[in-house]
């Protein structure tokens, strides 16, 4: 009979689908991922749950707007979730929707056993409510009297409500944190958490709203919704059928080992959560990560801003493994991290074009080209170097395992490129180019071959978390099968086969980008606020006016009339339009997000308005002379025209 695995769950958090999700919420699923993926790697029965977050009052409004039920609104924006972790090779093993029968039937009956246990009373809630947040606030937890999670403004709100009492567990919490204190990472976290939320009194939780009915009714009194955040985080145990006919998988993946969630939720899931379980006399999860968010260099990301980034855009032009590559290299998990186009083409031009393709290719051109590109058979005469390549692989995966557990990312792919450049190092070292030249040699350079082809399949081995396709790619051209990618491997120098034929032409795993060129394409992908294809629109809020400028500012804007002459969709895109445009003293050729609002033909004549100094960038091959003006409300774009009398070339003042 053979052994049985140890188990290991782990959970993102389900997702609120009240727009598209951009690259925060791709972070925090890619760091999910990898962790599942290493733990499957070192022979663990993973269990990995994401999904979505599908109630409340901001759903119903968004639907609302929409012109679409609710139900109907949610559905599609779960198909569109499919679609993205599809494409980001997301290897969840359940996507667990709060409207599915299997999660509503059993939040009725945990919130029943709350009821019956005495957990849960009624009264009259009185306080202040972010709608976007689903969240509730007293006075001295806002700031400047706003939500202190979003900034946004809140609503006073006064109705009568079933409360949990959340005094009766706050000591045995405070008990639990003293006890086990891996479970807030990072220990910041849960100083918060203590410091402004337990310490200073918890509250009672209000449990149930009577202002909408989107939601799960409360068993014997339709009336209330049940609050979303009971109905959200019960997911984890609903997920696995507590509370069902069959509690296999509950019985078998209980308690969570860690779930992942970003700051702006840990206390829902370090304070409410572990005290329902505790309700419940349930185990609490082992650990809770909170990670920071993804900055830009001028705050959060924002549509008013125009610097949103959505992970398609980057996984469509840079290709997976590139993204999910700089997510978890260049931002430090656990903390607030910066993106950027700049750091985005450098990490893939320098990281992975010139230190592991580079790596790659030259290995299997040396193969080619010094034993007509098999991996050699030759009696091994080792060099001077070999011994501290190999202590350096080693020592490698003792500190990538250490980092790895601790979910330090970005240490553990330092510490994997660490021994890239290492292996690099090691062809300088031995400079078998010089080997090459002596037949007396021919041991040497045999076994420098085999190192480089040792390490390489060690790197593609601890590079399987974090990218899917690439070690697939390197054990190809190395003529290796996927035998080679098992974690078992690692350490054993005496595993590579030799005698195998490496391809006999490498292609670049990574090309290199033009900086210039690609930095200003994100730049402007980032600009293009529209959703992505086949998107359910987002509820249109008042956008907030931008930072002021001066009168000369505005005057170094150039506008000018112009006539669309010609028109056509750029190939293998959905959204972009190649406009040729006729500014009166010459043509030009300009580059538009439009293709969804407008067919070409039904441009060609229209008077628009052009930025014509706007430097020159390129979009998915063609070039883009400028910017024509439109303005966009409740999903419709339109373009800013003007009157035909106006000559094209006319300055707009």
């Amino acid at each position: 009979m053979s052994e049985q695995k140890e188990t290991f769950y782990i959970t993102t958090p389900i997702y609120y689908p009240s727009g598209n999700f951009h690259i925060g919420t791709a972070y925090t699923t890619v760091a999910s991922d990898a962790i599942a993926r290493y733990k499957r790697l070192r022979g663990y029965d993973v269990r990995f749950l994401t999904g979505m977050d599908e109630h409340g009052q901001k759903i119903q409004e968004v639907a609302d707007e929409s012109g679409q039920p609710p139900q109907e609104y949610v559905d599609g924006i779960a198909k569109i979730a499919k679609d993205l972790w599809a494409k980001m090779d997301i290897s969840y093993d359940d996507f667990i929707r709060t409207t599915e029968s299997r999660h509503t039937e059993l939040v009725k009956k945990i919130f029943k056993t709350f009821l019956d246990n005495g957990d849960i009373y009624k009264g009259e809630y009185e306080g202040w409510h972010c709608t976007p947040c689903e969240s509730y606030f007293s006075e001295s937890q806002l700031e400047n009297g706003n939500c202190p999670d979003c900034g946004r403004s809140v609503q006073r709100v006064k109705e009568e409500s079933y409360f949990f009492n959340m005094k009766k567990y706050a000591d045995r919490l405070l008990q639990y944190y003293e006890e086990n204190l891996q479970f807030i990472e990072p220990e910041s976290r849960k100083n918060e958490m203590i410091n402004n939320f337990i310490k200073p009194g918890l509250e009672d939780l209000s449990v149930s709203r009577m202002s909408f009915d989107w939601g799960i009714k409360v068993p014997g009194d339709a009336e209330h919704v049940i609050y979303v955040w009971v109905d959200a985080l019960t997911n984890y145990i609903t997920a696995l059928g507590y509370g069902s006919d069959d509690e296999t998988l509950f019985n078998k993946y209980w308690p969570a080992d860690v779930h992942v969630v970003g700051k702006d939720i840990v206390r829902f899931h370090t304070i409410y959560w572990p005290i329902f379980l505790m309700a419940l006399d349930l185990p609490l999860p082992k650990k809770v990560f909170a990670h920071g968010f993804i900055m830009m260099k001028d705050g959060k990301m924002s549509k008013s801003k125009g610097n949103v980034v959505y992970p398609e855009m980057l996984v469509n032009r840079y290709g997976l493994d590139a993204t999910r590559y700089f997510l978890l290299r260049e931002l430090p998990f656990g903390q607030d991290g910066e993106f950027s186009p700049e750091a985005f083409v450098e990490r893939t031009n320098y990281d992975l074009a010139n230190d592991l393709g580079n790596l790659l290719n030259r290995t299997v051109s040396m193969i080619n080209q010094y034993f007509e590109g098999v991996i050699p058979t030759e009696e091994l005469e080792p060099t001077e170097f070999d011994d501290a390549l190999k202590e350096f692989i080693t020592n490698t995966v003792t500190k990538y395992e250490k980092a790895m557990e601790n979910m330090q990312f970005s240490v553990v792919l330092s510490e994997l490129w660490a021994l890239v450049s290492r292996t690099n190092k090691y062809v300088d070292e031995t400079t078998p180019w010089v080997l090459a030249r002596d037949e007396n040699e021919r041991g040497k350079l045999a076994s420098v071959m085999l190192n480089l082809v040792s390490s390489l399949r060690h790197i593609a081995v601890l590079l399987q978390p974090f990218m899917t396709e690439t070690p697939k790619k390197i054990i190809e051209q190395l003529g290796l099968s996927e035998e080679m990618l098992t974690w078992e491997t690692l350490g054993d120098f005496n595993a590579t086969p030799v005698g195998t034929k490496v391809v006999e032409k490498g292609v670049p795993i990574f090309p290199r980008l033009e900086v210039e060129t690609e930095v200003e394409y994100i730049r402007a992908q980032m600009a293009i606020t529209a959703p992505e294809e086949n998107v359910e629109p987002e509820k249109q809020e008042a956008e907030p006016i931008g930072d002021e400028i001066t009168f000369d500012q505005f005057m170094n804007v150039d506008l000018r009339v112009a006539t669309v002459i010609a028109c056509e969709k750029v190939p293998k895109t959905d959204k972009l339009l190649k406009l040729q445009l006729d500014l009166g003293f010459e043509q030009r050729q300009v580059v538009s997000g439009i293709a969804e609002h407008y067919a070409p033909e039904s441009l060609i004549g229209e008077k628009v308005i052009v930025v014509a100094n706007l430097k020159p960038v390129k979009l998915r091959g063609e070039l883009s002379q400028g910017m024509i003006l439109a303005g966009e409300s409740n999903g419709v774009l339109k373009l800013a025209t003007v009157e035909k009398s106006l000559e094209n070339g006319a300055t707009v003042k």
